[in-house]
């Protein structure tokens, strides 16, 4: 069976930080359409890894692929242009305008200085809005202020602030921390549907959540990769129950 389309290509990725390296010789390769879910003890260096993808830290060796494209030397906004979303742990939303306004503002023509001065809410950005908020759970809630959301609203919010940017990856950083158990099923419902025509990594400690969401999970110790695969696989590793799940 030949491979499937990857999405993301990183090979020998290497960061050290005063000498100790926070990612060391790290490979990994994610699918187009994949759900692909990182764990792994604090300090691993999950969070690191996604900064290097994002542009925000630049590597000391080693190179990443997007789509087929070298991205390695890239700045953030470039990254951002050809296709990657990324959502810290904490919500970055506009608190006092309206739902529909935070993502009629995260439409890319809005985006630049020009952009926001001549930009104009036409038909195709009117459309975009009402099915970014339909997939996340807030198409009632469109004329809400962004503050009186509940935390998880908040959070779904931010993804849909990424939606509008038609990104193929989604990056997510911890999306259910602090939800509560019904915001965390529909997290999961809700992943899962946004990720039918994209791909997407997750970081996250939930082990329920990444069962119900994971196509492949990947587990990072000490900046490597430990060991990859179904989840069923994973957890039954004893490497992986001795440093993480053991815990």
């Amino acid at each position: 069976m030949a491979r499937q389309e990857m999405v993301l290509d990183i090979e020998d990725l290497t960061v050290s930080f005063d000498g100790f390296k926070a990612i060391d010789s790290l490979n990994l390769y994610v699918d187009k359409g994949e759900l692909r879910v990182i764990i792994g003890p604090n300090g691993a260096g999950k969070t690191t890894l996604l900064d290097l993808i994002c542009g925000k830290t630049r590597s000391s060796a080693g190179r990443i692929r997007f789509m087929g494209n070298e991205v390695t030397r890239l700045p953030e906004y470039e990254i951002v242009r050809k296709g990657i979303g990324r959502k810290f742990q904490t919500p970055s939303i506009y608190e006092n305008l309206s739902v529909w306004s935070n993502l009629e503002v995260s439409f890319p023509r809005g985006r630049s200085v020009f952009g926001s001065l001549t930009f104009k809410c036409t038909p195709d950005v009117k459309a975009r809005v009402e099915a970014v908020a339909e997939e996340i759970n807030l198409k009632e809630h469109l004329k809400t202020e962004a503050g009186l959301l509940s935390h998880g609203q908040k959070q779904w919010l931010e993804i849909g602030m990424l939606l509008m940017q038609e990104p193929e990856l989604l990056m997510l950083d911890e999306p259910i921390a602090g939800m509560s158990v019904r915001e965390r099923e529909q997290t999961a419902e809700l992943l899962k549907r946004i990720c039918v025509n994209r791909s997407m990594i997750v970081i996250e400690h939930d082990m329920d959540f990444v069962k119900r969401i994971a196509d492949k999970v990947t587990v990072m110790h000490q900046g490597k990769i430990l060991a990859e695969g179904p989840m069923e696989t994973v957890q039954a590793d004893p490497r992986v129950i001795d440093v993480y799940l053991g815990h």
